[in-house]
């Protein structure tokens, strides 16, 4: 059963991803993928609050498999992440593409260790 509620929460991140991604990106102007970014952070920040929530305040194996790897799994998206980089650098803009790869995952990794931080303070 918790296979089936974890593909569950997976779908409803997918479509989430597409609607947040949708969203900012009709809300920004130029190549670069912000609807993307914004799915990664978030993703992020709520896996390091999880996370933190785990480790201090005992949160238990299936609320983590359904958020963490069903939801969080559907709504962050590294492989876009790899191929929006890729094709950034095709269309001659390196510094977009640099900032895409370097400059997202520093982003997000912030945002997973704020969430983490903020669990160990409550």
């Amino acid at each position: 059963m918790l296979v089936l509620v974890v593909g569950l929460a997976g779908a409803i991140g997918a479509v989430s991803r597409y609607l947040v991604d949708g969203a900012v990106e009709d809300r920004t102007a130029g190549p670069f993928p912000f609807g993307t970014l914004a799915v990664n952070v978030a993703g992020s920040l709520l896996l390091g609050l999880l996370t933190g929530l785990a480790l201090y305040h005992g949160l238990g194996r299936a609320p983590r498999a359904v958020i963490g790897t069903g939801f969080c799994g559907g709504l962050t998206t590294w492989s876009s992440v790899s191929w929006e980089t890729v094709s950034l650098a095709e269309r001659g803009a390196p510094g977009a593409a640099a900032a895409n790869a370097v400059g997202g995952l520093v982003v997000s990794v912030l945002a997973a260790g704020l969430g983490i931080g903020l669990m160990a303070l409550t």
